[in-house]
């Protein structure tokens, strides 16, 4: 029994009646943000249920990170549109199943690492474009099936039903935790609406969420090298999209529960739910940080919340379907509004001022791309490739050299700072080969050589001495860089008990 517990990582100090009503609650945040994010992909809404079920249930029982919840999300939803389109739903399922394989490939490959160069900065953009995702969302309720914006009655009822959720959410946790105050949010108002026959828009309203047990379905697709073609680059993009937005959402939420997941071993999991989804006619999908959040906020921290929110959104479709769809739109819309407002990172506000300008705008231009193009993947990558430029230009600005003369003459050159292939051009620049002695002494003991073009600019520099007639000598190199050195055997003065032992990329 022990066993089995450590396995699912439910402890003894779990609170179950937490875990299955925080898990009922997310159940329920589900049903529209899976029927909106497939609609959005041009699917029927059951393609995006379905992978809520299946995503949910699997990532919850083999996935790194505890409490974590995912589902069909919007991101997800942006890649595959045009797949949708153009060549029909059969293309998609067999598009998650190869997204799939890349990413168990990736947590196999123990990629999930990576996410260790992912910068602060970046990760305040991605949470605060999220956030404004999430919150821009949700004024799409406040439209009528015409698409115009609500006026008068309809608009002060909605809007009241909606401040009223947002207000329970906010005020219940300071009288009581006993209940999560989201799910009692939900009740209250789908009570109100329910005992004074309101009219007010509900889920039914959106879509019917009817439906049975996800069927088993291989994607009828011809087994070819063009279709592999058609969705290799569909699948490399959301395995990339689903991975980053899933381990970043794992990093988000160790800080807040100030516990560690397992980023490759939810990498994996991420990997084998979205196989199966697509073998279950499901849409794919990965972690979402807004029911995440509503989980973490609930109290919820083990498996346990996750695998109920999965079983009982299953059980919405297959037998709830009648009751679900006459939860009012309001009491949702008001709980995902507070998940924005929560998600938020107001302290990247108030720290602005204290930032490094590089920092701000590495944090702008990443909710700018999230917000703008909804492509998560792309706005990481850019946020970090900027943070590697200007830390890169930083450090090539620290490259020093203090020089002297000994008494016998000969001139001393001591580098401080890294020498990579952005501080070459600084430090060739120290040097005064033709007005130098003729014997020179290079030492990067307080220095380090760090990649090839600085293994190349050395051996140009030693050269130009010999050109000139002049004896140079490079000190506390490591034995890596001694061995890449062209002139290596005449110009190095080695000391084994100083030489660092520093390795040089190449």
């Amino acid at each position: 029994m022990n066993q089995y517990l450590k396995l699912f990582d439910f402890q003894q100090s779990v609170n179950y009646k937490n875990e299955i009503l925080s898990g009922l609650t997310v159940a329920l945040a589900l049903v529209p943000e899976a029927v909106a994010f497939a609609l959005i992909a041009g699917l029927s809404p059951l393609t995006g249920l379905y992978a809520a079920v299946v995503m949910g249930f699997i990532t919850s029982v083999l996935g790194g990170r505890p409490g974590m919840i995912s589902g069909a999300a919007g991101a997800i939803a942006v890649v595959i549109v045009s797949l949708a389109k153009d060549h029909g739903v059969e293309y998609v399922f067999a598009a998650v199943v190869l997204a799939g394989l890349i990413q168990v490939l990736a947590g196999v490959l123990k990629l999930g690492k990576l996410m260790r160069l992912v910068p602060h900065p970046v990760i305040f953009g991605f949470v605060n474009g999220l956030a404004i995702i999430i919150f821009t969302s949700q004024l799409a309720q406040f439209k009528d099936d015409q698409g115009q914006w609500l006026t008068g009655p309809s608009l002060y009822l909605f809007l009241g039903l909606v401040l009223l959720t947002m207000l329970i959410i906010w005020g219940l946790p300071r009288l009581s935790k006993a209940i999560p105050a989201s799910l009692v949010s939900i009740l209250a108002i789908f009570g109100m609406v329910v005992f004074f026959g309101l009219d007010t828009k509900t889920v039914g309203d959106i879509a019917s969420i009817k439906g049975s047990f996800p069927p088993f379905h291989l994607p009828v697709v011809p087994l070819s090298i063009e279709t592999f073609m058609i969705i290799l680059p569909y699948s490399a993009i959301v395995a990339g999209v689903g991975l980053i937005e899933s381990l970043l959402t794992l990093n988000i939420l160790d800080e807040i529960t100030e516990t560690r997941g397992r980023g490759n071993k939810e990498a994996v999991a991420q990997g084998i739910a979205n196989i199966t989804s697509g073998f279950f006619s499901g849409m794919g999908g990965c972690a979402m940080l807004g029911q995440s959040l509503i989980n973490v906020s609930n109290g919820a921290r083990a498996r346990l919340s996750g695998i109920v929110a999965s079983v009982m959104l299953l059980v919405f479709v297959m037998f709830g379907s009648s009751l679900i769809e006459k939860v009012p739109m309001a009491a949702l819309t008001g709980l995902m509004i507070m998940v924005a407002i929560g998600t938020f990172e107001w302290a990247s506000i108030k720290t602005v001022n204290k930032m490094p300008k590089s920092d701000i705008l590495v944090m702008v231009l990443v909710t700018l791309v999230t917000i703008l193009l909804h492509n998560l993947a792309l706005a990481v990558l850019l946020g970090v490739i900027i943070s590697a430029l200007v830390f890169s230009w930083d450090n090539a600005k620290r490259i020093r050299a203090r020089k002297s003369i000994d008494e016998k003459g000969h001139k001393h050159y001591e580098i401080y700072g890294p020498l990579f292939f952005g501080s070459v051009t600084a430090f060739n620049e120290k040097f005064d080969v033709y007005n130098d002695p003729d014997e020179v002494i290079i030492d990067f003991y307080e220095s380090r050589v760090v990649d090839m073009s600085a293994i190349e600019a050395l051996n140009k520099i030693t050269e130009r001495y010999r050109k000139a007639g002049k004896k140079v000598h490079l000190k506390h190199l490591s034995p890596d860089c001694r061995r890449l050195l062209a002139n290596a055997d005449d110009i190095i003065d080695v000391n084994v008990l100083e030489d660092p032992t520093y390795k040089v990329m190449e």
